[in-house]
């Protein structure tokens, strides 16, 4: 588990030479080459079921420093089918829940992987045609609260969060038509902080996305789900507090209260916790938020949206 938070940047980033020391420069082209050399004999092991568990620990550790890993794992034979292979064979264990360190640990190396791919600007969208994606749901839909299957989410929703992190409209909507919302909605409620903190981000980019407020405003109840599951988490937050999970809450408000309707709803609906001095310790350092957050309650606590009457937002849509 020590390699956890690796496993989980959405910043992959590769090695290069370094400029400024013609030495390392003149030596970069054989150290590349030898580096992929590696990478190649890597990849051709995970088509062996006999050296695949090695091959993906050693490649899941080391993949940013091989040099476009991604159209080598996607364009290889057979690779992306070895890795779906990974993912599919612990289906059997997450219900009853019964998933042991050993697999966890090895189909989150899998999983990497495809945080890769889907991180490569040259299989991005090979990897969202091809609906790869819809793999990595049975294990959001998991609520173990085990390690196991808490590592399993959290490296799950990684690679959803590479997906998101490009601003793609396409990306977007293909999540939407597969009910990401709910999935993400369900480990804001039960998963850990940092399982919270990633969902809520896919949330966020979602909602920046004029596609995805549009989906989360069209209806009362898309709305009310999202804002249920957020005021919970602020409820939750007062009592342990979380400045880098607080962030990604508020910009979800903030982004929300661009739609009139919901801006009207949230007039009711909003938090007094976030209304109050409950959080001004908790935000002290971060200016970036505390500015988010007064733009929220001035949008929330002005005049009415012209032309937005009385039970013109959500509110008469309500059923208790």
């Amino acid at each position: 588990m020590a390699n956890l938070p690796q496993s989980l940047s959405m910043n992959t980033t590769f090695g290069g030479p370094n400029a400024s020391n013609p030495a390392a420069a003149a030596g970069a082209p054989a150290n590349k080459d030898r580096k992929m050399a590696s990478a190649e004999h890597l990849v051709l092991d995970l088509s062996n079921p006999d050296l695949r568990e090695n091959a993906l620990l050693e490649l899941s550790k080391k993949r940013e420093l091989f040099q476009d890993l991604a159209p080598l794992l996607w364009n290889s034979f057979g690779t992306i089918a070895a890795l779906l292979q990974e993912i599919v064979s612990i289906y059997p264990v997450l219900s009853p829940p019964n998933l042991s360190p050993a697999q966890s640990n090895r189909v989150c190396n899998a999983l990497a992987l495809l945080q890769c791919v889907a991180s490569h600007p040259d299989t991005r969208m090979l990897f969202l045609n091809a609906h790869i994606p819809l793999y990595l749901y049975p294990f959001l839909n998991t609520t173990s609260k085990s390690r196991p299957f808490e590592y399993l989410r959290l490296t799950s929703l990684g690679v959803i969060g590479a997906l998101v992190k490009v601003d793609d409209t396409e990306v977007i909507s293909f999540l939407l038509s597969t009910e990401i919302i709910p999935l993400c909605l369900r480990t804001m409620e039960m998963g850990s902080e940092l399982s919270k903190t990633v969902a809520t981000f896919i949330v966020q980019k979602i909602l920046l996305d004029d596609v995805g407020l549009d989906y989360i405003c069209t209806t009362a109840e898309r709305f009310f789900a999202v804002g249920r599951v957020l005021g919970n988490m602020v409820a939750a937050l007062a009592e342990q507090p979380s400045s880098r999970l607080l962030k990604h809450i508020i910009r979800c408000y903030l982004r929300l209260s661009d739609n009139p309707r919901a801006c009207h709803a949230l007039r009711s609906c909003l938090p007094d916790m976030l209304r109050d001095a409950t959080f001004s310790s908790c935000l002290r350092e971060d200016p970036t938020t505390r500015r988010w957050l007064q733009q929220l309650l001035h949008n929330v606590g002005g005049n009415r949206v012209p032309g937005l009457q009385a039970g013109g937002g959500f509110d008469h849509m309500l059923v208790n």
